[in-house]
């Protein structure tokens, strides 16, 4: 109990004197959680829209797709984009493998079936009210998409926030694709791993405080956009 007690105060007292070290950890974590949710939410809120509202072949085969992406297993993620960008690969001439570049593609992959379902609920939804309108008023497919995704924005917020959280805490893709490299592409998930496994626990005690403020925060903005949009 004192060791627990001792490495829970030597961790507060890194984030309360901005440890150097751990900074930078959070920092790349938020750099490429945020890119990679940023890359989902242009690519999934359409497409999920899209499958929602539009009627073209193979539409029912790809929202049972994106829903059984939803379980993807990280590594299985991980391996695949590391097959893809490694040497050997049809994107080895890149030089993406180990960057923070690989880690913002694979949690993009893991993130985008999340948002597309998620956008893709929320559009059927909303369709209820709107099909009518849109039919008599001759919208085309980018209209009623655009018209859709508008008014459905305050609970797309929550999907979006949703995605972030699922990348923030990813750790397996990651670590497979970005290495776990110090001060190159070590990010929070992977830091508490390593630390906690060389007995460094105030380090780990320190990014996972953050880590689960960040989970809160997410989770608490998106308790109040919810509320947003009852209202």
């Amino acid at each position: 109990m004192q060791d627990f007690t001792q490495a829970l105060t030597t961790a507060l007292q890194m984030i309360v004197t901005l440890d150097d070290g751990l900074t930078r950890i959070v920092g790349l974590s938020l750099r490429v959680s945020l890119t990679a949710v940023l890359a989902a939410t242009l690519i999934g809120l359409p497409l999920g829209a899209a499958v929602a509202a539009l009627r073209f072949p193979g539409r029912r085969g790809l929202s049972v797709l994106l829903n059984t992406l939803m379980g993807l297993p990280p590594v299985v993620v991980g391996l695949v984009v590391f097959l893809l960008l490694s040497r050997s690969g049809p994107f080895g001439v890149l030089g993406l493998l180990f960057t923070p570049t690989a880690m913002i593609v694979a949690q993009t992959v893991l993130i985008v079936p999340i948002v597309a379902s998620l956008a893709r609920q929320t559009v059927e939804d909303l369709l209820v009210e709107y099909d009518d309108l849109l039919r008599v008023t001759g919208a085309g497919p980018f209209h009623t998409l655009t018209t859709l995704l508008s008014e459905a924005r305050w609970s797309l917020l929550t999907t979006v926030l949703a995605g972030f959280g699922r990348a923030s805490a990813e750790v397996g893709a990651v670590m497979i694709v970005g290495g776990n490299i110090e001060h190159a592409t070590r990010v929070m998930t992977t830091a508490i791993a390593l630390e906690t496994s060389k007995g460094d626990l105030p380090t780990a005690l320190g990014l996972g405080m953050v880590l689960m403020t960040l989970s809160l925060l997410v989770n608490f903005a998106a308790s109040l956009l919810r509320e947003a949009a009852k209202r």
